[in-house]
């Protein structure tokens, strides 16, 4: 049987063709007669000749947030999707690396088998501007190269360098430059959501932007977050550690807390920054879950009336805020597997007092406590365990359970095992931070990375 491999390194395409299409930010020429089909995360063209057996399969995945190491990038895709999608027999043959516009390309090729079929398999991962996106190519023929050819030329991404040494925006979402990230020895520090925010990694907050908006997600703070009965008192002390250090002058004060089973904290004013030299808007801002888990914010804006805009006026009622409430929720980066090794905890714990209506005698107390824990080793190995005691104080039961296998990093914002109490699971992953340190999410439960 005959193989081919061919690779082209083009960014800009220079086909100019009315049938451009586009799919998130990668711009392209559809082949002329191939299926087409479109998910979420990616677009797949497909062509075959079942009389011949000859097939070729382009898949063009969604741009994911990235490393600025193209190589890593190259790797990491190679182990979390094309292993995912056929059974490579080597590693990737690569090519010579390309670069233009701001995105670096790199390119492998290996034979691999699926379901009895042999070809080659082809991948280019082109990194940018904290993006990466990767291209898959199947096939066990030469006879499409001519259209695989065409495609790969008429490929170009929507975010490109400018001129002047000007700074790079998305025309798409209009994002303004933003702090350089933070490195924390993780692969992701960057978030570009799809709404036009950007999230980074910084020392003491996550700093999230749009436009000439800053929104400050301070991490947890022992001083600041301290419980004080009063209120405004408590207000007043966690805008003297989080937010005046920061600026020299401050006009239009007001603190206006809303006391509630569910307080609000709500401060603002017109301050001056300290590094800036402007005068902008600053709004502090925290809803106290009744579980402990609510974080100061801080809005930043030009004025008090685009802040407003953007996030309402003020209210005295407690509810209504889901506007600002919804910006914590942007803390949060990516998961590569090289971000995992170790081991990850998880412990929980909750009691339930009960007591007799008639006497207000104690009926017993009903327990519940959990550990779970996943440890993560070399060649995506794993081990996984969980232990359970439940039930009324002098008639707890315990039960446990646990597994191992190999996990793997489909599109870094899950993780797949391959046993998890006796069948496979795929968990979706995310990272949020505070000071030092991560907290890993897999689905809706965080575990904290234990101590060496």
């Amino acid at each position: 049987m005959k193989y081919y491999f061919l690779i082209l390194l083009v960014f800009a395409g220079s086909t100019s063709n009315s049938q451009q299409q586009s799919f998130d930010i990668t711009n392209f020429t559809a082949p002329k007669g191939w299926k087409k089909e479109t998910s979420e995360s990616a677009v797949q063209f497909s062509k075959e000749d079942a009389t011949k057996g000859n097939y070729c399969i382009i898949t063009l995945l969604k741009a994911l947030p990235s490393t600025a190491n193209a190589k890593e990038n190259f790797d990491a895709a190679w182990e979390t999707v094309v292993k995912e999608m056929v059974t490579v027999s080597t590693a990737p043959e690569m090519q010579s690396a390309a670069k233009e516009d701001g995105w670096e390309a790199q390119s492998g090729y290996s034979s691999f088998e699926s379901d009895g079929q042999k070809g080659i398999a082809l991948l280019v991962t082109s990194t940018g501007f904290e993006k990466m996106i990767n291209i898959i190519i199947l096939t066990n023929t030469d006879v499409y190269e001519k259209d695989v050819t065409a495609f790969l030329e008429s490929v170009s991404f929507k975010i490109q360098s400018t001129a002047n040494n000007k700074p790079v925006t998305n025309p798409e979402k209009n994002i303004q430059p933003v702090l350089n990230a933070k490195s924390d020895g993780f692969a992701f520090n960057t978030t570009n959501f799809d709404d036009g925010w950007t999230s980074t990694v910084q020392e003491d907050w996550v700093e999230v932007v749009k436009a000439n908006t800053r929104v400050l997600i301070h991490y947890p703070n022992k001083q600041a977050d301290e419980y004080n009965p009063v209120l405004l008192d408590g207000l007043k002390n966690a805008w003297n550690l989080l937010v005046a250090p920061r600026y020299s002058t401050a006009t239009n004060f007001e603190f206006k807390p809303i006391s509630n089973w569910q307080s609000i904290e709500f401060a603002e004013a017109d301050m001056v920054e300290r590094a800036t030299n402007k005068t902008v808007h600053v709004v502090l801002f925290k809803i106290n879950y009744s579980g402990g888990n609510g974080r100061y914010m801080e809005f930043i804006t030009p004025d008090k009336k685009t802040f407003e805009q953007q996030f309402g006026v003020y209210r005295q009622e407690s509810y209504g805020w889901e506007k600002m409430e919804q910006m914590a929720t942007y803390n949060k980066f990516a998961v590569a597997a090289s971000d995992l090794n170790g081991k990850w905890t998880n412990n929980f714990s909750g009691l339930t007092q009960y007591v007799n209506a008639y006497t207000g005698a104690s009926a017993g107390a009903q327990t519940y406590g959990s550990n779970q824990s996943f440890e993560f080793a070399a060649a995506n190995t794993y081990k996984w365990s969980m232990g359970v005691a439940s039930g009324f104080v002098g008639n707890i039961k315990f039960q446990s359970a646990k597994s191992n296998g190999k996990f793997s990093v489909p599109n870094n914002w899950q993780v797949h095992f391959t046993d998890i109490d006796g069948k496979p699971k795929t968990f979706t992953a995310q990272f949020s931070c505070i000071k030092g340190a991560r907290i890993l999410w897999l689905d809706d439960t965080g575990f904290g990375k234990a101590e060496k």
